[in-house]
């Protein structure tokens, strides 16, 4: 469900499970059903959405910013959405993957054709989107 018109293909509806604050940023966790997103953002800008535990928030990523993996990668991204591949439609440079995750939500990923091609990447194929924290926007209603 958007929340706002923008060119941001991913916003995900949540609360907010935790917030840790170090001396500059604030790590947000949002749980937004079976899955979790994390989000790292300025203290400022905690205080100035009035970001509290268990409020509703939005986590936005753009879909260029999502990497799709495989199974058995290590990585150091906070964000790792397992799910399944429902739509892959490659244009004449890059490939749109949706990847449906645990209950209702999705999420969009542009990739190179080379990237899809190489990971042979089709309809019903297990991945995990990768977000890195620094990539998540965190809006309220």
């Amino acid at each position: 469900m958007s929340i706002l018109v923008t060119s941001a293909r991913n916003q995900f509806r949540g609360k907010i499970a935790s917030i840790t604050t170090g001396a500059v940023n604030s790590e947000v966790v949002l749980d937004i059903g079976s899955d979790q997103i994390v989000a790292i953002i300025t203290n400022q800008s905690v205080e100035e959405l009035g970001l509290a535990v268990d409020h509703t928030a939005y986590a936005i990523t753009k879909s260029s910013w999502v990497v799709v993996a495989k199974s058995g990668i290590k990585t150091s991204s906070r964000n790792q959405l397992s799910g399944t591949i429902i739509s892959c439609t490659s244009g004449a440079v890059n490939t749109e993957v949706v990847i449906a995750l645990s209950g209702d939500n999705a999420v969009t990923s542009i990739i190179t054709n080379e990237s899809a091609k190489m990971l042979d990447l089709k309809e019903g194929d297990t991945v995990t989107a990768l977000i890195k924290a620094s990539h998540v926007i965190i809006a309220v209603p």
